[in-house]
């Protein structure tokens, strides 16, 4: 089910990236004969001896810092939770935490919205209601500690589990298409902090609903192309919605980015427009039968509208702060499967994004501004991500002989100076058919970026890549240390000086994810025999201690998706802890460290496992009366201070 309502079924597709750039493992062919890439292959298990972490290390050593004592109030003061099987229904917190949701699909956030019921949804009630599926969680303050604006994406739908007697696409009436349509995007809710529980406040004249039908501003030098001018947007600058919107970030002017990323999906392409085929065929459009959203809106339709998917795919900047704002796609940034983006401040001012295109074999991409940040100026910060420099990344391994993955690399321009760096496109082609670009400067395949974030306490940037199942034996490399890489990995970038605006970094795989029993995974030289499994890293976060959260999706070790702690600097770095897990079918996103006491976190498509129907639920989660499964924020902090065993 997940696969095919959120992604188009892509893993079951061939791979659009048939560039011919080179792999991790061409780059360091020099440091890896032939016969050790078939041992790390799993043909034998001798390379792997190469991760293994020798149990006399001082971290393994050290051995966990718990003694009795009182319980503090903050969430890396925890014991790992075991793993969960992935049909538990629950959500399962460390012993002292507890839960509780904070907003669930179909409350009536808007002022004037109805309750929400089931079995009898409407369009005019869910523009007005939370979204269904929910991803990224991001929290604007308002005023004070205990206020703020809670902004979440709600990725896609599953129809299967929002109708009842739903067979398929083409039996979905006028209405129900419409109720899809108004699911997706993102919300907007005030929240306040009562006691230590944040709750929501329904009906705010803060809170708003932004869907596929929204209004949004096309910004950026591509903005106005031919390449995105349609028969009803003549001008290539206004476009209506946002979906697929997966992870995101808040900026230091107090806005929020949502990363647009399996558009493509929702578009019915019997053939691409004339002079767009290539593009059309990698970024995964070519036969594409869409939703049936082109009933109700002919634009979806990619004979009506040819340049229609041209305007889906980018970062999008939302103003929770005004609700009548005009949501902007920042051309600027490139057009990808965008998983997210989260921007920083470099030394000299200017801001930087650094982002994952969330495919097999895709790259990772680097932005830069042209103007600077302005302390206190918001008119003018709201400009930052219109103009700049566009990179794409090479990463280079030193070698396996040090027994660490790691290496060198390099960010490879796209667009400079307002100037394109790509041979035969201009700079609106190559920030609109941004993927073909980057096939043309050779950067580096990756396995499925994901979210990728900066440490605010040690400055590095950390990037969840996946999973590639794809990956060949002849592919692996110092980065990417298995064929067939079902659980993934996560890669630190340390920019040069610690200036992200240079086009220089080290690397190093900091996680190899997997079964610790696997002598193939890696925790940052961590003993392997006290840390937690994990598989699928997806969503990163930090706390104030610079400690790395991570959520996962789709593990592939058979337990329930969870999200884990795991410290990057001291004598506990690499000690990987589960933290909570979540009920059967549901993917665990965000998460959002509140003030080091809460976890803000998505809980999403729960019950989402063939089969599963509206008459036959597999979650009830979150167990709130109505007998459906209905995606939910949550929220995770210790239930009792004071009590219990702490760890320093």
């Amino acid at each position: 089910m997940t696969c095919h309502y959120r992604c188009d079924d892509a893993c079951a597709k061939p791979v659009p990236n048939t560039s011919e750039n080179t792999y991790f493992g061409d780059i360091v062919r020099a440091g890896i004969s032939r016969r050790t890439a078939l041992k790390a292959s799993g043909v034998t298990a001798a390379f792997a001896g190469l991760y293994a972490v020798p149990g006399t290390s001082p971290a393994a050593a050290s051995g966990p810092t718990g003694k009795p004592g009182a319980r503090s109030p903050y969430v890396h003061d925890f014991e790992a939770t075991a793993p969960q099987p992935f049909a538990t229904d629950a959500v399962v917190t460390p012993e002292g935490f507890t839960w509780s949701p904070v907003v669930r699909w179909g409350d009536p956030i808007v002022a004037g919205a109805p309750a929400f019921d089931f079995d009898h949804q409407s369009a005019a009630a869910q523009e007005k209601q939370f979204g269904y599926n929910c991803d990224y969680v991001g929290l604007v303050r308002k005023g004070s500690q205990d206020k703020g604006l809670l902004v979440v994406n709600n990725e896609y739908t599953n129809e299967e589990l929002m109708f009842r007697g739903y067979t398929g696409a083409a039996s979905l009436t006028t209405e129900q298409i419409k109720i899809v349509m108004a699911a997706h995007g993102m919300s907007v809710v005030e929240v306040h902090k009562n006691g230590r529980e944040w709750k929501a406040r329904m009906g705010s004249s803060a809170n708003r609903r932004v869907t596929a039908t929204t209004p949004f501003e096309l910004v950026g030098p591509a903005a106005g192309s031919p390449l995105l001018r349609t028969k009803a947007d003549p001008t290539g600058r206004r476009v209506l919605g946002t979906f697929g919107n997966c992870a995101g970030g808040t900026t230091p002017w107090g806005t929020v980015l949502s990363g647009e990323e399996n558009f493509n999906g929702y578009f019915k392409v019997e053939a691409a427009p004339a002079g767009q085929e290539d593009a059309f065929k990698r970024y995964g459009l070519t036969g594409s039968k869409g939703r049936a959203w082109e009933k109700v809106d002919p634009r979806f339709d990619g004979a009506v509208e040819a340049n229609e998917p041209n305007r889906f795919g980018y970062i999008v900047e939302l103003d929770p702060t005004d609700p009548t704002s005009t949501p902007r796609k920042l051309t600027a940034l490139g057009r990808l499967k965008h998983e997210g983006a989260t921007v920083s401040i470099a030394p000299d001012r200017r801001v930087v994004a650094v982002m994952g295109d969330d495919e097999r074999f895709d790259y990772m991409y680097k932005f830069v501004s042209k103007a600077k940040y302005r302390e206190g100026d918001r008119r003018h910060n709201l400009t930052l991500l219109e103009e700049g420099d566009l990179y794409v990344a090479r990463f280079t391994g030193d070698g396996f002989q040090d027994g660490v993955s790691d290496g060198t690399g390099e960010w490879l321009p796209l667009v400079v100076g307002g100037a394109s760096k790509v041979a035969g496109m201009s700079v609106e082609q190559v920030l609109v058919h941004t993927r073909l670009a980057a096939d043309k400067v050779g950067p580096t395949k990756m396995d499925r970026p994901e979210d990728v974030e900066l440490n605010p306490v040690n400055g590095r940037v950390y990037a969840a890549l996946t999973n590639n199942s794809n990956r060949q034996p002849s592919q692996i490399d110092e980065a990417n240390p298995r064929a067939s890489n079902k659980h993934g990995q996560v890669i630190e970038i340390t920019a040069t000086g610690g200036d992200h605006t240079t086009t220089t970094f080290t690397w190093k795989l900091v996680l190899i994810c997997g079964d610790p029993k696997d002598p193939s995974t890696y925790f940052d030289g961590f003993d392997r025999t006290q840390v937690s499994p994990i598989s699928c890293p997806d969503n990163l976060a930090f706390d104030s201690r610079g400690n790395l959260w991570i959520s996962t999706d789709g593990n592939a070790l058979g337990n329930a998706d969870a999200f884990f702690m795991m410290p990057l600097e001291g004598p506990e770095r690499g000690h990987l802890q589960q933290f909570h897990t979540v009920p059967y079918g549901a993917e665990s996103a965000g998460p959002l460290i509140v003030d080091d006491t809460t976890v803000l976190c998505s809980v999403q498509h729960p019950g989402e496992v063939t089969g599963a129907s509206p008459d036959k639920p597999v979650s009830r989660f979150p167990y709130d009366g109505t007998g459906q499964p209905r995606p939910s924020v949550i929220q995770v902090f210790v239930d009792k201070p004071g009590r219990g065993h702490g760890r320093d």
